[in-house]
């Protein structure tokens, strides 16, 4: 669910509304006044974006600027740190969090003790996500309501641990094992949203395809199955299936809308290939109600919902 600085992404804020929940700057690309249709259908407009700093980001920022001041290249620390050019390439991008030997080792590279050590930890508490998708997980935790739809793949806050390494073994296919670990670690911590004492209220349809395709193996499917299953029981999760039946779906690309409280508007997410993105415009929003309420009246009932993910369960046995 590549993030290399600024990019032209489809997104609807303005420099004017970027300063609460976002805080990122905002510049007009210059091919921003064209725009473009978001596949999603939402109509967005194009504009260039830098996202906010993460933790990892912000720690990749301060090595970059060290070894560029002692004149080093990425291949010259990375031998003296004995990590490799690639490594420290996704480090000072902030595509990975540094480890803490990482840490350790530039602290001696740069004659800096403790600094990177005390750096990393500060990081660490961010959670380690990719840049951009932090402002989602931000609000996420402080939603009242998850408005989900999933077009292709289980949501991943409802996926178990072997589906998402199946997800991001696929997705990143030259990441090592240590990598594709905390990918998964932090999918898995975003569970914390829902199992508190005051859990928001989780709505997710599922298309059926999600059910269907093989994601690792059958074993897999069948564990996230019951999965769903068990999750369907809690009061605070209801779990609809759009089925293959109902036709074209009102929409082919999912996403995710978050409530707050009275006080607070409600905001859009959505993904591409590359990047996800927050939308807080007023009216994207509102399509995407509309959106969500059309799949909701052409999914089955939450109880029948149930009965075909039993259904496809015991078919992952067979």
């Amino acid at each position: 669910m590549g993030h290399r600085g600024n990019l032209c992404l489809p997104v609807a804020h303005s420099r004017e509304r970027c300063s609460g929940r976002f805080a990122s700057s905002v510049v007009r690309c210059p091919y921003g006044d064209q725009g473009w249709d978001h596949p999603n259908g939402f109509g967005v407009k194009g504009v260039c974006v830098t996202s906010p700093v993460s933790g990892a980001a912000y720690f990749g920022t301060e090595v970059r600027e060290w070894r560029t001041a002692r004149g080093m290249s990425q291949r010259e620390l990375g031998e003296l740190a004995q990590y490799g050019q690639q490594y420290v390439a996704k480090v000072e991008a902030g595509e990975r969090l540094a480890s803490l030997e990482f840490a350790q080792a530039c602290d001696v590279v740069f004659g800096t003790p403790g600094t990177f050590v005390r750096l990393r930890k500060r990081a660490a508490k961010s959670g380690g996500y990719p840049t951009w998708f932090e402002p989602y997980v931000m609000l996420e935790q402080r939603a009242t309501t998850i408005l989900s739809f999933c077009s292709g793949l289980v949501m991943g806050m409802l996926q178990t641990e072997r589906y998402a390494e199946a997800v991001f073994r696929k997705a990143h296919p030259r990441d090592t094992s240590d990598e594709i670990a905390e990918k998964v670690a932090r999918r898995i911590k975003r569970r914390q949203v829902i199992a508190g004492e005051r859990p928001p209220l989780l709505w997710v349809i599922l298309d059926e395809g999600c059910l269907r395709r093989m994601v690792g193996s059958a074993d897999i499917m069948r564990e996230q199955m019951g999965h769903l299953a068990s999750e369907a029981e809690s009061p605070h999760i209801a779990l609809q299936v759009l089925p293959f039946r109902s036709g074209a779906p009102a929409t082919s690309m999912g996403f995710i809308v978050l409530r707050f409280d009275e006080q607070e508007p409600d905001v859009l997410y959505v993904e591409n290939p590359v990047h996800g993105q927050v939308i807080d415009s007023a009216g994207t929003v509102a399509k995407a109600h509309v959106t969500y309420d059309r799949l909701r009246a052409d999914a089955l009932s939450p109880g029948e919902s149930l009965v075909l993910i039993r259904k496809v369960m015991q078919e992952w046995n067979s």
